[in-house]
């Protein structure tokens, strides 16, 4: 019987759909389905909403739930990780500073200044979860979802043995709309993507094993398909290869299209792949969330419709199927480069596509990125690097050198206005970050 751990379940939704997904497996259906998180509320609707799947299904699996992490990671076989180190009232501010000298981003939660704080925070609570790992499940493989994907499991794979990888839906769901604008069905396109999180490029993207990026270029002609992506159909008209992650991720990444007003507007508030409102609507239905989810999952619990058990397209319960025994698996993941990709530093952590099986995961030797692809994925790669010493070191210098190198942060400020933001981050942060002794750069 395996043993799988949900840690930060209270998640619900995607919680929900996992467990879903794991029990379609015949090997998986009479799991352990170990349910941890630190809000009891929430905890109570996690295991009530998963173990009124497994009535549906009539699956002979067994829930339980923790809040206790070490009694849910006990004994193991794979855990997956959806925490959120801090709510709403914590990471606004991660916005809010930079925007208040200029630097104005969009999402905020991978890269940037908000994406070096949010990990700060989160790498002493990754660590934590890897080394209890270590303890009652060494033996146990971790699938991360939460964000900054690059810089958690870069921490955790340069402290810990435990075999890891970070899971996006950004590659498969990238893949899938480029197979809709050229009218290709998804199972005749094959592609092989690397990079680093939300920076990975389609390197080959084939349709019957024909290039499929002359039809890509026209079909980003037609202005529908244009506004869908309009920040990555640029990057694709003048770089030549298509990025993963969405144009509202991407647009923070770069230098070329939210370092003043006029282009804000022009790339990053039209077309039908924005937001409204993008950062204080953000924020706004996160609130919204924390407030009303209790409703939300009543609703879901009064249902009298059937609630669908079929499979979805996330990686995990076919990940974990493969590692215990089932068929191999192809996905893409977070990796440490060890010589993947040549032109990236060596460990620093890549999404390249691996192989799954019983023995672990085996990630495929991709070679050299593009000169133009690579030159972007460098910069953040570095930025990344410096963060993760800065959260293990405790070191608030390399936090503002980190800072200094963001492409959109240096397209906005001079070092010393970096500095002076930085500073006021690192002081909003304060109760947050155990691992720093001062917190002036």
């Amino acid at each position: 019987m395996t043993k799988i751990a949900f840690i930060g379940a209270g998640s619900l939704g995607f919680t929900r759909g996992l467990v879903r997904d794991v029990l379609t497996f015949p090997l998986l259906k009479d799991a352990t389905l170990s349910l941890m998180d630190i809000d009891a509320e929430r905890l109570d609707f996690a295991q009530k909403s998963v173990q009124r799947i497994v009535d549906m299904g009539k699956y002979p699996a067994k829930v339980e739930a923790t809040m206790d992490r070490t009694e849910a990671l006990d004994g193991a076989d794979a855990v997956l990780c959806t925490i959120l180190a801090g709510g709403t009232d914590v990471w606004r501010h991660d916005i809010e500073i930079p925007k208040k000298y200029g630097v104005d981003t969009n999402i905020g939660d991978t890269r940037g200044p908000s994406g070096v704080f949010r990990a700060l925070r989160t790498i002493p609570v990754m660590l934590g979860i890897v080394k209890d790992m270590e303890q009652y499940c060494p033996n146990a493989i971790l699938l991360n979802y939460t964000n900054p994907m690059a810089m958690l499991c870069r921490a955790m794979q340069r402290e810990s043995f435990i075999r890891l990888t970070g899971l996006c839906h950004s590659v498969q769901g990238t893949a899938e709309m480029l197979a809709r604008w050229i009218g290709a069905p998804m199972d005749e396109i094959t592609y092989t993507c690397a990079g680093i999180n939300h920076l990975a490029w389609y390197l080959k993207y084939e349709w019957n094993g024909e290039d499929a990026y002359p039809l890509i270029h026209k079909a980003v002609q037609n202005p529908e398909i244009y506004n869908e992506e309009i920040v990555r159909n640029e990057m694709f008209l003048h770089l030549d290869y298509y990025v993963t992650e969405s144009s509202g991720h991407n647009s923070e990444y770069n230098w070329w299209f939210r370092k003043r007003p006029d282009l804000i507007e022009k790339y990053c508030t039209h077309g039908t792949g924005w937001n409204p409102g993008v950062y204080a609507y953000i924020v706004k239905e996160y609130e919204k969330r924390d407030s009303t989810w209790k409703e939300e999952a009543k609703k879901w619990f009064a249902k009298d419709a059937p609630i669908s058990l079929e499979r979805g397209h996330e990686y995990a319960a076919h990940i974990i199927n493969a590692f215990k025994g089932g068929e191999i698996y192809r996905f893409n993941g977070n990796v440490p480069n060890t010589g993947l990709i040549s032109n990236l530093p060596e460990n620093a952590c890549v999404e390249v596509p691996v192989f799954v099986d019983q023995e672990g995961f085996h990630p495929v030797h991709v070679g050299p990125l593009p000169p133009q692809c690579v030159a972007l994925n460098h910069v953040s790669v570095m930025v990344e690097e410096m963060t993760v010493e800065a959260a293990l070191t405790g070191n608030p210098r390399l936090v503002f050198q980190a800072v200094a190198y963001d492409p959109l942060t240096a397209a906005v400020l001079s070092l010393a206005e970096i500095k002076e933001m930085v500073n006021e981050m690192l002081e909003q942060n304060r109760d947050y970050l155990p691992q720093f002794k001062h917190f002036e750069a």
